[in-house]
């Protein structure tokens, strides 16, 4: 497909896929915001609030590597448009939500049009830039509309909740949506893999209960406790269901989540680094909106306002990443977001009710440092030494993995705080630090990928990973540690 694209085409192809980023993105951070007045105005509980932000990232999560082997079956750009009708619709019955549950199915439906849209979108970027240079460049936009869409999200979102109501922050994706539909059947190519893929059902089964079943027991564990019987028998389905998928995924010729993918160190460590960089991510956005707005009293628009420096930084510093993938390779970004994200950690573990503004901004720029560099790495790596034909499948499991992260973060960091977030003030504060100290441990976490994924072993096993598929598409293997 890229060899028949003119530049300008190519350009085009990565706007419109990075708008369907951008809305996905922006969506996430103008829910955050809009937690407080969506507590005031539908009556709903911390697990509530949770649940808003989870039933769209829990199902992202289960559909996504469905959704992005599906494209690569059937035909990228039309699971793309598929897609964006869905979340579409998704996003204008979440402004009629009558009911916190209401809106929680409505959010379900967004995420699966968002299921369509992340992964689908990256798999067209990476078959349209074949160049292993102009790809991370490319990703580097691509991970530069994240810090625009968390920048864009919590002040629009500001405005609109505080001078319209928290309904209308929904209304925004729908224009959004439609110029996407409309530009993806001017300028995007239909594309498919070379080799169709088959559903496998039990795989796609087993992925939804495992993490359905882990993720409502950590969310449901405050309120019943860690030794009801129904938090045990959760845990214990999700333990099975994982034991069962590792059993089965190996057995089939075309499974769902394909395990020979994390033979290769650079895949396995993007996997990791996703997880601990955006459970992170979403532990933040969760309790930083909290904090803000019930603990320090300011506005919504100010919440907004107070995250600008963290989302300026991903939107400038994440083309950087991707020029530095594309020359250097993977190491020295995933060093720099992991030290951000220990600094950040330890930072916000003396937060108080009266922390100095200025200090925060300060905490906050850390947290962008942290993030705004690790999007290239992830999918370069996760990308990098597959097959062309399997670009859909391993760029689905990397984005599973970052949604994996997220719901992990915000089941996690609301357990914790629990029936501090009523109270607030000092009680919530409180809370957060243990929050945060996790933070910490996840930011070793990346140094530790950046330093044992990176080694010419590393790279080697690339390498063989790529030497196990049956293709005729030369792999795309990373630039090796200089």
């Amino acid at each position: 497909m890229a060899e028949q694209l003119s530049s300008r085409r190519r350009t085009l192809i990565l706007v419109i896929c990075s708008a369907s980023l951008l809305v996905v993105g922006m969506d996430n951070s103008i829910v955050n915001v809009a937690l407080p007045a969506l507590r005031r105005d539908l009556h709903a509980s911390v697990s509530s609030l949770q649940w808003t932000i989870d039933a769209y990232t829990l199902v992202l999560a289960s559909f996504l590597m469905f959704a992005g082997s599906t494209a690569d079956r059937v035909g990228r750009r039309r699971i793309f448009q598929t897609g964006l009708v869905s979340f579409g619709l998704g996003s204008l019955l979440c402004s009629l939500a009558p009911s916190v549950g209401w809106l929680i199915a409505a959010r379900a439906l967004q995420a699966v049009g968002g299921a369509m849209l992340t992964p689908v979108a990256l798999s067209i970027v990476t078959n349209t830039f074949t160049d292993r240079v102009q790809r991370a460049r490319a990703l580097g936009m691509w991970g530069s509309v994240n810090g625009l869409a968390l920048g864009l999200g919590p002040v629009v979102g500001g405005v609109l909740v505080d001078s319209v109501g928290w309904r209308s922050i929904f209304w925004i994706n729908v224009p959004i949506v439609v110029a996407a539909i409309v530009c993806t059947a001017l300028f995007v190519p239909e594309s498919r893999a070379a080799r169709a893929r088959r559903f496998d059902p039990v795989g796609q089964v087993l992925v939804a209960l495992v993490l359905g079943c882990l993720v409502y027991a950590i969310i449901e564990a405050p309120r019943l406790g860690w030794s009801s019987v129904e938090i045990l028998v959760l845990l214990a389905v999700a333990a099975a269901g994982l034991v069962c998928l590792l059993v089965y995924e190996p057995r089939r010729k075309e499974p769902l989540l394909e395990l020979r993918f994390f033979r290769s160190a650079p895949f396995s460590g993007a996997t990791v680094t996703a997880v601990a960089t955006f459970c992170g991510f979403g532990a933040f956005l969760f309790l930083n909106t909290l904090y803000l707005q019930d603990v320090r009293g300011l506005s919504a628009l100010a919440t907004g306002v107070y995250t600008l420096p963290a989302a300026l930084l991903i939107l400038v510093l994440s083309p950087v990443s991707g020029r530095v993938v594309g020359r250097w390779g993977t190491r020295i970004p995933l060093l720099v977001s992991g030290t951000g994200m220990v600094l950040f950690g330890l930072a916000s573990t003396r937060l108080m009710p009266g922390t100095p503004l200025l200090a925060l901004v300060g905490i906050y720029v850390l947290f962008g440092i942290g993030q705004a560099m690790i999007n290239p790495p992830i999918m370069s790596s996760a990308v990098s030494g597959m097959p062309g034909s399997m670009a859909g499948v391993a760029a689905s499991v990397a984005s599973t993995s970052r949604q994996v992260g997220t719901v992990l973060g915000v089941a996690v960091s609301g357990s914790i705080v629990g029936a501090a977030a009523s109270r607030g003030g000092p009680a919530f504060t409180q809370a957060t630090h243990a929050v945060w100290w996790i933070q910490v441990g996840l930011g070793v976490v990346v140094l530790a990928m950046g330093v044992l994924t990176t080694t010419r072993w590393a790279v080697g096993t690339a390498r063989q990973a790529a030497a196990l598929f049956d293709t005729v598409d030369a792999p795309n293997i990373p630039p090796g540690p200089r």
